[in-house]
């Protein structure tokens, strides 16, 4: 089992990334929320998981080990495949899956493309009681490195938006986000996107 990679990002697409570890490039999905953060030539770290079937072998990452659990617990209820588990992560941070589990609301699963309402039922029914996000501590803010916030902008550009209305968004997200998602680039540009909605709706220059 390949539970970790460290290595070299040398592509990136919208739905994964190619890392070079000791000389072999190897392609891992990710959230779209890690391939805007990866930038090519630049070092990476990635829990991973390696999904085994007959005809592939599939290598999925993510930022942290908690991510990397939910998307294994996901992967164990009836009718959710590894797409449509990281499609839920895509879309909803693990604090929001906690807190949709335990507050037994399928509505959030059923916004994330490729779900419907009886698989977002099943999310909800089969991960009661499994699912706990850790909460740090607001204090814990004051660490947050500034760099975060800056980078989660930076990506916003680069989709479409204008710095004033990136820079307002993200102020606003991370100011109700957990200090944990604030801390993360791809946590908090997930948060960010779910605010400002799918970039492709966007409008360039408008």
């Amino acid at each position: 089992m390949i539970s970790s990679l460290r290595g070299t990002v040398v592509h990136v697409a919208p739905d994964s990334v190619v890392i070079e570890v000791g000389g072999v490039g190897l392609t891992v999905a990710v959230t779209p929320q890690i391939a805007h953060a990866a930038h090519v030539g630049e070092p990476i770290m990635l829990h991973t998981t390696l999904i085994v079937r007959e005809d592939a072998l599939s290598l999925f990452g993510f930022e942290d080990r908690e991510e990397l659990v939910v998307f294994t617990q996901l992967l164990g209820v009836t009718g959710v495949g590894p797409k449509s588990a990281l499609g839920v992560l895509a879309t909803l941070t693990v604090a929001q899956i906690a807190d949709a589990v335990g507050a037994d609301d399928d509505a959030p699963f059923r916004r994330v493309s490729g779900i419907g309402p009886k698989t977002a039922k099943l999310i909800v029914v089969q991960l009661a009681g499994k699912i706990v996000a850790s909460r740090p501590a607001v204090a814990g803010r004051a660490d947050v490195s500034p760099a975060v916030p800056a980078q989660v902008v930076q990506a916003l550009v680069g989709l479409g938006w204008s710095e004033r209305v990136a820079a307002e968004a993200v102020e606003s997200v991370a100011a109700d986000a957990s200090a944990s998602e604030a801390a993360s680039v791809p946590a908090l540009l997930r948060l960010t996107l779910s605010v400002l909605g799918p970039a492709r709706k966007e409008p360039v220059g408008g």
